[in-house]
């Protein structure tokens, strides 16, 4: 092999080591304390009982394509992509939630590194709201599954 092509190719494992943990981290985490984390399947059987989906994602994403019933309130976020983001640079509208905070309430958006469904459920847990589910694997999950969509 030739220095140069060894170089090359030790530079390529350097990089993705060093920028491994960044991409990692953007990822959300797989639980969240004080909220249940929920799948397709149960947020179909949810749904089907009147529990309202609330779709985090922005407003151009939802009426493209969305869970059938769902609701758009979207998260506008500033924070960092991190379990500890600061929610006060944030923007979420919890006036457009039902008032009844003992009700059960299921956020989602697309799964994965987007963020907004897991900070939605965040918030509304630190606001008092005592039966918040995750969606975690949102609507890439659902859609899928080959479950409606609107």
């Amino acid at each position: 092999m030739s220095t140069r092509l060894l170089r090359t190719i030790s530079a390529v494992a350097l990089s993705a080591t060093l920028f491994m943990p960044v991409l990692a981290a953007q990822e959300t985490p797989s639980t969240l304390d004080g909220v249940k984390v929920v799948n397709a399947e149960q947020v179909r059987d949810m749904a089907a009982k009147g529990v309202p989906l609330i779709d985090a994602r922005a407003a151009n994403e939802y009426a493209e394509k969305s869970i059938k019933g769902a609701i758009n309130i979207p998260y506008k976020e500033k924070s960092a992509k991190e379990p500890n983001f600061d929610k006060s640079v944030d923007s979420f509208d919890l006036t457009k939630l039902k008032s009844d905070k003992s009700a059960p309430i299921v956020f989602f958006c697309n799964a994965g590194s987007c963020w907004k469904s897991y900070k939605a459920a965040v918030v509304a847990r630190d606001a008092g709201f005592k039966q918040v589910h995750w969606f975690r694997g949102g609507f890439p999950e659902w859609e899928a599954k080959g479950l409606p969509t609107q």
